[in-house]
Parts: C-alpha cells; structure tokens; sequence
C-alpha cells in the first residue's frame, strides 16, 4: 500500500475477492477453507505485506499468549536463570514471557503487576517483595493467576526452597569443620528468604553450641558484601569471626575480593567462607565458593507448570512445590 496506512483484513479480502470472514478462517482455521480460496488469500497477504493485530485479537478474546514475570533482582545471576527456566517451558507451550525487576522495592512491583493485568498477561509470575498481598488477591480475583516463587501463598499456587534449612545447612557445615564464631552478613531482613536463612542459621549454631554474630550489610550486592569484608579485615585478630555465612553469593564474592585484596585474610585458613544460590560465579571466583545450591532453572519451569494449571482450568486446585536446598563444598571452606 503506497499510501503507508496499515493494511486491514478488508484490504486482504477485496484482492482475494473473498469475505473478511474467510480471510479471518485463513488465518485462525484454514482447514475449513477450500485450497483454492486459502492460496489466494496467502498470496494476497504477501503480496500487500499484511501483518495481523495480535493486540486487537487479544482484547477481543480476553486473553494474550503472554506471560508476566517479575523478579526481585535482575542483576542477580540466580534470577537470571530463574527466568530462563521460565522462558524454557513457556517456549515449549507456545507463550512468551515479558520479565521486569522490581529491584527489590514494592513501589515498582505494583507497577508492574498492574501492567501486566491491564495487558491482559495470560498469567503472572511473582518473586514478591511481600508487600502487595492485597493486590494480588485483586488481580486473582479479576480472573488472572498469579503463581508466587520463592514464597508460599494460600489464595493461589507457589514454588520455593526451604530456606530455613538451608541456613542451617550452611552453618552446620562451619560448625562440622571446627569453625566456632560464624559472622552471619545479611541485608533486608523485610525479604522472607533473608529472614528464614537468618533464621536456620541461628539455629543450626544454637544445636551446634557456636557463636552467631549478625552483621548487616547496605544491600544484597557485590560492592556491600566488599565493605562489609574490609570492616572485618580492620578488626583485630582477636575479633574477627573464623567463619562467615552470607545470605546470598554476591554477598559472598564481595567479602572474598575484600579479604583477598593484598592477601589481608587467608581463606579457608583463617576464615572460611559459604554462600548461597550457588550462581555459576560462585565456582571460578579467586577460590571457588562453597554455596547453599537452589535448583533456580528447576523452579521456573515448576512455576511456569502451575501456572499453566490454573489457566487451563480455573478451579483446578492450588499447590505448593517445596525444594530442599543442598550444600556444594568448594575451596572456601577446604582447610
């Protein structure tokens, strides 16, 4: 079309000399659709360039072939490849996934559970900051699933690790290896997976009769995890930990880079070190980090199946799917 407007399915039928309505079957059912009239509506499709509004026929039916994802941190290597299982098992469906991060902040959450509804998102994908519980409950309510990961739920289905023991595992594992004051770094506490970590860990050292220091960093990145390993190194001997569980691997990488930044602490020697999500950064650091491993691709495509689920049949019933955390042992805790 010269005159550069988008061509419609009228423009299609008139070339083809057939109705909107066989033009439409073509497209959606062209079984139904005798050869000779289908060729000449494809040849009519090519030959205008015609492309079909997915948008319109999706407001029209109600529903889209996209899927919304929401992660806490983008920049985190385990969200990554949380959304790659996603990704994985909604290719295999035929749907597409629209993923954003809230970076951690509720504000941002809202805004794009909101966006995903008003685009009418077949169904949401959720790692909440836990504080728009209303708003999903709303958003159910309207007719769209909402599958949580990384957090139980009672309104609808849910995917997550146990992440009470994995603190303990972790702090068990220090405590196994002769390691008797454990410096425990965390940082928003308000997160249910820093608490319950936090949790196990205090645990595990009260059974294991070792000592817990909590030392809070600025974030759940690199860069605190770095200052919070330069404060240790500018303690005295005498008062630093001879351990150090972090709640997350970046957490961990950046205390490593502080104490191995002018060979300042010796690790495992001097304070052994264990971190968690076993991101794949974790094994080719300066020495590999031992890490409590979640099966993060695992839990995606388990989330995306019970979102598929409750598309398929609304009142299908909800579940929860829980993983079990496991410790994979590298040098930062070989003596």
């Amino acid at each position: 079309m010269a005159s550069g407007r988008l061509v419609s399915m009228k423009d299609v039928a008139a070339a083809a000399r057939v109705s909107v309505g066989t033009v439409s079957n073509v497209l959606n059912r062209p079984d139904v659709v005798s050869p000779d009239r289908r060729e000449r509506v494809e040849q009519a499709i090519a030959e205008l360039g015609y492309v079909r509004n997915d948008a319109a026929r999706q407001l029209k039916l109600g529903r889209s072939r996209t899927v919304g994802a929401v992660v806490l941190d983008s920049g985190n290597p385990f969200y990554t490849q949380l959304v790659g299982g996603i990704e994985a098992a909604a290719e295999a469906s035929g749907l597409a996934v629209i993923s954003g991060s809230s970076g951690n902040r509720e504000r941002r959450e809202r805004l794009y559970l909101q966006l995903f509804e008003e685009q009418r998102a077949r169904g949401i994908l959720l790692a909440s900051t836990g504080g728009t519980t209303e708003l999903i409950e709303a958003i159910r309510g309207r007719g769209t699933p909402v599958v949580l990961v990384e957090r139980e739920t009672e309104g609808g289905s849910s995917v997550s690790v146990d992440d009470v023991a994995g603190g303990e595992i972790a702090v068990r594992h220090l405590a196994g290896i002769g390691r008797r004051r454990i410096g425990v770094v965390v940082s928003r506490q308000d997160l249910r997976q820093v608490a319950d970590r936090l949790r196990g860990a205090q645990r595990a050292a009260a059974e294991a009769g070792v000592e817990v220091e909590v030392i809070e960093a600025e974030d759940l990145t690199v860069l605190a995890g770095r200052t919070v390993g330069e404060a240790i190194v500018a303690r005295s001997v005498a008062e630093r930990p001879d351990a150090v569980f972090c709640v997350n691997d970046l957490l961990a990488v950046g205390v490593l880079q502080a104490f191995a930044f002018r060979h300042e602490i010796a690790v495992p020697e001097q304070i052994a070190i264990v971190g968690y999500d076993d991101i794949a950064f974790a094994r080719s650091t300066v020495v590999p980090l031992t890490s409590v491993s979640q099966p993060a691709e695992l839990m995606g495509r388990t989330a995306l199946a019970l979102l598929e689920e409750e598309i398929a049949e609304a009142d299908a019933p909800r579940r929860h799917v829980s993983f079990r955390p496991s410790l994979v042992e590298r040098e930062s805790t070989r003596g």
